[in-house]
């Protein structure tokens, strides 16, 4: 059974950083690509980063460009973001989701990722 457990969130000010960590079980993130994905209030889901396990490829909004990145802990079946430079308009609630039909890339939309975790809550707040 695929679980996704994300933690790491809280409240942190503008110019900060916060890690991110999404504790996998049921598959293995060698194998398996985990996007991460964000939603402000009011807003829809947006694609925050993603690296393809196929091709490596990274795919990110301009908005984050260069702040945040992902990694991966084989031994702890872990993929954590980190995020730097944190703005206010980061806030929102953060998901590691996977898109089960094809395991190595990303998928080209938010709302083909079909395992979710529960999410973990960002704030970037003076």
């Amino acid at each position: 059974q695929v679980r996704l457990v994300e933690s790491g969130g809280g409240l942190v000010q503008p110019g900060g950083s916060l890690r991110l960590s999404c504790a996998v079980s049921g598959f293995t993130v060698e194998h398996y690509t985990v996007g991460w994905v964000r939603q402000a209030p009011g807003k829809e889901r947006e694609a925050v980063f993603c690296v393809s396990i196929g091709d490596g490829s990274e795919h990110f909004p301009d908005s984050v460009k260069g702040r945040f990145t992902i990694s991966r802990d084989i031994a702890k079946n872990t993929v954590y973001l980190q995020m730097n430079n944190l703005k206010p308009e980061d806030t929102a609630v953060y998901y590691c989701a996977v898109y089960s039909r094809d395991v190595r890339i990303c998928p080209k939309v938010v709302s083909d990722y079909d395992y979710w975790g529960r999410g973990t809550q960002v704030t970037v707040s003076p």
